[in-house]
């Protein structure tokens, strides 16, 4: 027991392990802790996001959900490159080459600069559009257009802590990662009530000053971030030689990001698609859906952290000439996951009507979000191996396995399903949530199957 404590204390400290020579299962601990940590940060500030946001009214928690679903195409973007970044560096920390690691980074970041800048304008400009074009009634625009604005318009933000966060990740500097998340969302969560209702000699804002303190707490974190990048981290460090751009490098890591991009595509686009077949039942039915996600969020992000530290561990073992480390690494971690989203569904399943009536007294909302929360709880056991398949294949390189995978369970199979099931068959918004458990159930089983093929171990990077 000493051991693993010690463990922890060097996994928040920042640790200088080679992660293809310790014991696998240290090498799990020393990654997923920080990783674990900074996505349950992440959670947090959704969940406390939300529950702000949601003594506003119905109204104003289906604009934060129609514009969240907006925001999938700057995720999109966001995660596309990291999925690159992440992959990149880590085969180069594993080749024992810090230096291309570094330069890697750079461009990275050089592409995140560039491709915020069109979107921030499009979105900025065109808010109240978009906000109508989701399904959005006029309360709803009235409430939320200044919010739609801010979160658009400052993309850039959430661009660079993904991407600035995914080179640490990749690099093994995963307590960094960490830090900088805490910072941002930490800012986040104590300046989001105050613009929201006004404290002290604040100006209150309503739900755009959510999107305000949003920004401010991100934008404090990317410069933390860029500090830390030059300061150097125990794998990585950004230096002035490394600060030219390098086109050929750049192509390769866009390639390989815009596949990323593509498979983040394909699942974010099917939630904005959702959202659009659950804007038919109302507000009520959209903001008991969008609470019910935030605290589903709570759970799985924690466990995306864990996915993540399969994939930093599959893409430097990769590196190393060590394909069936990285194997073990990701069964090992899959195990790991599926025990902690087990325990957390159990909860979900059992208490889903007190935890949404802590961010709604709204009868209708409170049915709705109960009845989500419940359904997609349900699946899991199946999540859990999911999450780690698919950042395994990504740590790999291997990204146009997931992008198949995306394509068939979430365009093909859930979105039809979701659409049967809540309007052919009559079971209404509740149909729309079991398609989602389906959908990700089968998105597990088939993952699994191709990566037990083994394919993924000769992708070159």
């Amino acid at each position: 027991m000493s051991d693993f404590w010690a463990s922890v204390r060097e996994a928040l400290r920042g640790t200088r392990q080679d992660f293809t020579q310790v014991p696998i299962q240290r090498a799990i601990l020393l990654l997923a802790v920080p990783m674990i940590l900074e996505m349950g940060m992440e959670s947090l500030f959704v969940l406390v996001d939300i529950f702000w946001v949601s003594r506003l009214g119905a109204a104003s928690v289906a604009a934060v959900g129609l514009t969240e679903a907006m925001l999938t195409i700057i995720y999109t973007v966001a995660m596309g490159l990291a999925i690159g970044a992440t992959a990149t560096v880590a085969r180069r920390i594993g080749e024992k080459d810090p230096e291309r690691a570094a330069r890697t980074g750079v461009q990275v970041i050089v592409l995140g600069i560039s491709l915020s800048i069109p979107i921030g304008i499009t979105g900025a400009c065109f808010a109240p559009r978009l906000l109508e074009l989701m399904g959005a009634t006029p309360d709803v625009i009235a409430q939320g257009k200044g919010y739609t604005t801010m979160m658009l318009g400052g993309n850039a933000t959430v661009l660079l802590l993904f991407l600035g966060n995914a080179i640490f990740r990749g690099a093994g500097d995963a307590a960094i990662a960490m830090r900088v998340l805490w910072l941002a969302n930490g800012l986040n969560i104590v300046l989001g009530p105050c613009f929201i209702f006004g404290l002290g000699p604040l100006p209150e804002l309503g739900v755009t000053g959510a999107a305000i303190a949003t920004n401010i707490g991100r934008g404090t974190g990317v410069l933390y971030l860029f500090y830390r990048l030059w300061r150097g981290g125990a794998h990585i460090r950004v230096e002035k030689r490394h600060l030219q751009l390098e086109f050929d490098t750049m192509l390769a890591v866009f390639k390989l990001s815009a596949t990323g991009m593509f498979q983040m595509l394909i699942g974010m686009t099917s939630w904005v698609a959702l959202i659009r077949i659950l804007s038919g039942f109302g507000s009520a039915a959209l903001a008991g859906y969008t609470i019910a996600i935030r605290i589903i969020i709570f759970a799985l992000l924690p466990s995306w952290g864990l996915s993540n530290a399969a994939a930093t561990l599959v893409g430097q073992n990769l590196g190393a000439g060590k394909p069936d480390r990285a194997e073990e690494a990701v069964w090992k971690a899959g195990l790991y996951n599926m025990i902690f989203l087990g325990l957390i569904g159990s909860v979900f399943v059992i208490f889903a009507g007190p935890i949404i009536q802590s961010f709604s007294s709204e009868d209708r909302v409170v049915d709705f979000g109960q009845s989500c929360l419940r359904t997609v709880s349900l699946g899991f056991l199946f999540y859990a191996y999911g999450m780690v398949m698919s950042q395994a294949f990504n740590g790999a390189g291997a990204v146009w396995t997931p992008t198949f995978i995306n394509l068939f369970c979430f365009w093909l199979w859930q979105l039809p399903l979701a659409f049967f099931l809540a309007h052919r068959i009559g079971w209404g918004p509740q149909g729309l949530f079991v398609a989602i458990t389906i959908a990700w159930s089968t998105y597990a089983v088939v993952s699994a199957t191709i990566f037990k093929r083994g394919a993924w171990k000769t992708q070159k990077v």
